[in-house]
């Protein structure tokens, strides 16, 4: 990794009096091969349970994606850390392309949980944050023993349908498309304020090098890079994988929806019949109060 890497950082004030979102903002600058560039995360209350919730989100969201599902996790007593990756939210933006691989933001979320030392973690994954976030329980069983999964999928070298085969030229035809119009066409009835909160950490297309990058490095041919931690994670989660699933599907979604989803519930061992939910798409976290209160409940919220 270049020793410096030039990136922009989103002004603070993009972030102030955003809809439904009061939470405390955290920083770190010095993650191991990731040194001056500063992560932002969520870190809500120390646990009574001992139990950490990780929260990843993916394209072109940040955590504020999670602002539904943490009041939940939190009264439950369980502790709350949802970091924004490198490009998105508050964390700081690298503006080359290029920067931007599977193992860059994997590796970035490796040494984000060892950093923290987080203990006892229900993972909660959707989009991007599955895809790099499934193949990290194989590496941290000791660390990691419940999984919340919604719209996502593993990069095992294949695309995922033609929906993404579309999404994917999309944003290659437009790289700059807007934020919030995206967002409110994806979720019927999101109000102007929250969809203007999604675009709040791009000011320009100088910040957008991030969000513009991932659907061209989904793991979708045999030879791209994070097909072998993918297809690794899959048998992991398929043979060796003992923790507790909780899956939820938004049945709206024309990319990662339900034949992708039911597909990957067969791929995680002893995952229950998912959650099933008729009217939310891609984005499941707007709908994430109830699937945050369903998993807590089928986990028994030890």
């Amino acid at each position: 990794m270049p020793a410096k890497i030039e990136a922009l950082r989103t002004p603070d004030d993009r972030f102030s009096g955003l809809s439904g979102y009061a939470f405390a903002p955290h920083y770190l600058d010095d993650l191991p091969g990731y040194e001056g560039l500063r992560l932002h995360y969520l870190d809500e209350q120390p646990s009574p349970t001992g139990r950490t919730v990780l929260c990843l989100h993916g394209q072109p969201t940040w955590c504020y994606l999670y602002r539904k599902m943490i009041p939940v996790f939190t009264a439950a007593g369980h502790r709350v850390v949802a970091p924004d990756l490198l490009g998105f939210g508050r964390s700081d933006k690298p503006v080359d392309d290029a920067v931007y691989t599977f193992n860059f933001h994997r590796s970035m979320l490796m040494r984000f949980i060892e950093k923290l030392d987080l203990q006892r973690v229900t993972l909660v994954v959707q989009d991007w944050g599955g895809l790099l976030g499934l193949t990290l329980p194989m590496e941290y069983p000791e660390r990691i023993d419940r999984l919340i999964v919604m719209n996502t999928g593993l990069g095992i070298g294949r695309s995922p349908g033609p929906g993404f085969d579309a999404w994917k030229a999309f944003v290659a035809a437009k790289p700059d498309f807007e934020i919030a119009g995206m967002m409110k066409r994806s979720v019927p009835g999101m109000s102007d304020e929250e969809a203007a909160a999604y675009a709040a950490p791009f000011p320009d297309t100088r910040y957008r090098a991030g969000a513009r990058r991932f659907p061209a490095i989904v793991p979708v041919s045999p030879g791209m890079e994070g097909v072998d931690h993918s297809l690794r994670a899959a048998q992991f989660l398929r043979e060796d994988w003992n923790g507790r699933t909780f899956m939820a599907i938004g049945m709206q979604d024309p990319v990662l929806g339900p034949p992708v989803m039911h597909a990957l519930a067969k791929t995680i061992r002893n995952c229950p019949a998912p959650l099933e939910l008729p009217e939310a798409g891609h984005f499941v976290q707007e709908h994430g109060q109830v699937v945050a209160e369903r998993a807590l409940a089928s986990f028994g919220d030890d």
